[in-house]
């Protein structure tokens, strides 16, 4: 029961993350350099922080536990600056490819690149288990199925699809995912060297969130850095100066940023149910990513990105999200 528990707490923290796409819509007259670093302070500063003192016994810091293991929190730091160039490309291959076909390319080469590096990075080799390779197998090909799917949409959906992702580039977005993909997945090798940073008295549930702050905190470097220098370059710092759209705006990223975070408060908690399991804990990046792109593919037939397509390519699609969610369980069950 509590496998099932911990499971079904990944997938609601899965379903945030896909959804968080969908308040940014309603951002108003401001570039997105200048709305993608402000959901950035809720989704990379304040929720982390919120949840990582949820981890910090009475009469603890965070400080002082960082101060006591400055080679593993630089590590997590470093991998998270890595990870934020990751989270600037993953931003532009949704706006190329849309939120279902983006997600789902950069996502899945996130989970698998994510799951299989960060034993090797960190010298834990002996989590690579064949049943945790298997499911990476498995969670690449129902991917791969989806981008065969995401190709024929690009010849068959029309101006219909192009309404709904209105910069669509198959082959630019493409380019883009699979970078956003491949450096997204040092979050999970920074959590890999984050692993040790909690105290003993720690909950189990809230074990990983004080790595997680670190991770976050290290691609909101990157990030600022990026975004502030497109408002230099676009002259757009007179966004921050419009008054009459602040409440909207900043209501939209809070719930955009707290929406993401979700997934790694929902990965930690989760992951707290699942220590009976070592495969499923070895295993369990690469589940929150299936899932992750499982749902946004719902948000995309939602938001209409699929309108146009033939019936054999939405089949093809459902193929793909079926493996996916077979992928999810399927090591527990080698």
């Amino acid at each position: 029961m509590e496998l099932i528990l911990g499971l079904l707490i990944i997938a609601i923290g899965a379903f945030c993350q896909s959804s968080c796409y969908v308040p940014i819509n309603k951002i108003k007259s401001w570039s997105w350099e200048s709305y993608w670093i402000i959901q950035g302070v809720f989704a990379w500063l304040v929720f982390p922080l919120i949840g990582a003192l949820l981890a910090v016994p009475s009469g603890e810091s965070l400080f002082a536990l960082f101060a006591a293991h400055p080679k593993e929190s630089l590590m997590t730091i470093f991998f998270g600056i890595l990870w934020g160039v990751g989270g600037l490309t993953f931003g532009l291959s949704m706006r190329y490819l849309g939120v279902a076909l983006g997600q789902s390319i950069a996502l899945g080469t996130c989970a698998g690149l994510g799951t299989l590096l960060t034993p090797i990075f960190t010298g834990k080799t002996s989590d690579l288990t064949w049943p945790v390779i298997v499911g990476v197998a498995v969670t690449l090909i129902g991917i791969a199925i989806i981008g065969w799917a995401g190709a024929r949409k690009s010849s068959e959906a029309g101006e219909g699809a192009k309404d709904a992702v209105k910069d669509f580039n198959f082959g630019k977005g493409i380019f883009v995912a699979l970078l956003a993909g491949f450096m997204s997945a040092c979050f999970a090798i920074g959590l890999g060297f984050g692993k040790d940073l909690h105290w003993a008295a720690t909950k189990p549930v809230f074990e990983t969130l004080p790595a997680t702050l670190l991770v976050t905190f290290g691609g909101f470097l990157t990030n600022a850095v990026y975004c502030f220098y497109q408002n230099s370059k676009n002259h757009t710092w007179g966004d921050y100066k419009n008054g009459s759209v602040w409440v909207n705006n900043l209501m939209f990223c809070c719930l955009a940023g707290l929406l993401w975070y979700s997934q790694f408060f929902g990965l930690s908690l989760g992951k707290g149910f699942l220590t009976t399991s070592a495969v499923l804990l070895a295993f369990s990046w690469c589940i929150l990513q299936s899932l992750n792109v499982v749902f946004s593919n719902v948000w995309g037939i939602i938001l209409k990105e699929w309108k146009g397509c033939s019936k054999k390519t939405i089949a093809i699609l459902v193929c793909g999200l079926a493996v996916l969610i077979v992928s999810s369980f399927l090591p527990q069950l080698l």
